[in-house]
């Protein structure tokens, strides 16, 4: 964690409609935490280093809420295929290879480069069932520089046999030998049950008790797809709505994070907001295995917190400039086909995601607020020509439809530089 002055057009988020930019400016980090941003540098922050970036941009860094690593081998595969069969033709034949470390090495080696290498930097990760890999992953990510949470995947029911744990008792084992070894600085676990379908009631039970008894973090999917809900009421004929299945055994009352959430009646809704459940909007996802449009805008509006999910590999990439700019299209349709009532995300909406509203899950991140973790991503965007003058913002717009990893100049994680 270092001090130090980057100088250059300062773009984050006040709010989720409101956008905060200070052209040619100073942005000051002492000791990894963001101290402010000033148009001017006052005399005290003279002595500390500067990097001055010209008439770049300087973003925060940004966070995503929901991928699964082990997926990435097979990204932009399978797009023809909604959710269910997409996991019994790709998803699972390609996990059951990760218990062949020397496999999980070349892998998740690739994976942990091209997420370094991204706008990324901050993420929630799933992995697989294998405590071993799963174990790897969590090496190499704590040696990117990036700061994470990584969850080994539970699974014990109406999954194939190669990923299938014998029963709830042996998938705590495993979760609970795992854990022994996740001990790290900047990578961190993460409960995972994988969704209610592969998991009996007692692996669930036990997962809720564990989060509360170790104090950790659950992660899973929710209501993604209309298919799913409907094996998740005919697995669960108790509960009036899929959040209940986890709710009942305790797991969204730990710091939670549930993808997709593209159908959730209103009074799951009322249950996510009461107990502070951060949803992972993954819109790439969504659209490739015709799962829906999540009502993102109404979420914000009721104050759900909401952050982005590339959702690799149902999201064929990494980049979350994509994600944003597919957030807002599919708002759109949803808007102009399904329901006139919720508005379509805008720009600032859909930054705030990826920065502000994602970085919750981890803190003070995701912004340059004081106090905050200092996270930046420098974008050059010089290559992308234009004839007019553009203002700060309306570079920012641009970037999100266009930029990928190509136009990131530097990046900076907890007051770190990585490139």
């Amino acid at each position: 964690m270092g001090s130090f002055v980057l100088h250059g057009n300062i773009i984050d988020s006040e709010s989720p409609e409101r956008l905060r930019v200070a052209a040619d400016s100073y942005l000051v980090c002492e000791e990894g935490r963001c101290t402010g941003v000033f148009s001017a540098l006052p005399e005290r922050f003279s002595g500390l280093p500067l990097t001055d970036f010209g008439d770049r941009l300087i973003l925060p860094g940004m966070t995503d809420l929901h991928l699964h690593a082990p997926q990435f081998a097979f990204r932009g595969l399978g797009m023809d295929l909604e959710l269910l069969d997409w996991l019994n033709a790709h998803t699972f034949p390609e996990e059951a290879k990760y218990a062949d470390l020397s496999y999980a090495a070349l892998a998740y080696g690739q994976f942990v480069d091209c997420l370094r290498r991204s706008a990324t930097t901050r993420a929630v990760v799933f992995g697989t069932v294998h405590p071993a890999a799963t174990t790897l992953l969590m090496e190499l990510l704590e040696a990117s520089g990036l700061v994470s949470y990584v969850g080994k995947v539970n699974m014990d029911r109406d999954c194939p046999e190669a990923l299938r744990e014998a029963d709830a008792a042996a998938s705590l084992a495993a979760t609970e030998q795992w854990l022994a070894s996740a001990r790290f600085a900047h990578t961190k676990p993460i409960l995972t049950p994988r969704f209610v379908p592969s998991c009996s009631d007692a692996l669930l039970q036990g997962l809720g008790e564990l989060a509360a008894r170790r104090g950790l973090p659950v992660q899973s999917h929710l209501s993604e797809n209309l298919g799913e809900i409907a094996l998740v009421q005919s697995l669960c004929p108790q509960t009036d709505f899929y959040a209940e299945a986890y709710d009942r055994c305790g797991l969204l009352s730990q710091p939670c994070i549930m993808a997709h959430c593209v159908h959730c009646p209103p009074e799951e809704q009322d249950l996510l907001q009461a107990r502070g459940v951060f949803i992972a909007h993954s819109p790439l996802s969504n659209s490739n295995l015709s799962s829906g449009i999540a009502p993102v805008s109404a979420y914000l509006a009721r104050g759900l917190r909401v952050g982005l999910g590339s959702d690799l590999a149902a999201g064929e990439t990494e980049n979350l400039f994509r994600v944003m700019a597919e957030a807002i299209r599919v708002s759109k349709l949803r808007w102009r086909l399904l329901d006139d009532t919720t508005a379509p995300l805008t720009v600032a909406q859909a930054f705030y995601l990826a920065t502000r509203g994602g970085g919750a899950f981890f803190g003070e991140a995701g912004c340059f607020e004081p106090g905050f973790a200092l996270d930046a991503v420098v974008l050059d965007d010089s290559a992308l020509v234009h004839p007019q003058e553009l203002t700060p913002i309306e570079r920012l717009e641009r970037c999100i439809y266009l930029a990928d990893e190509r136009h990131i100049a530097a990046k900076y994680v907890a007051g770190t530089r990585l490139f």
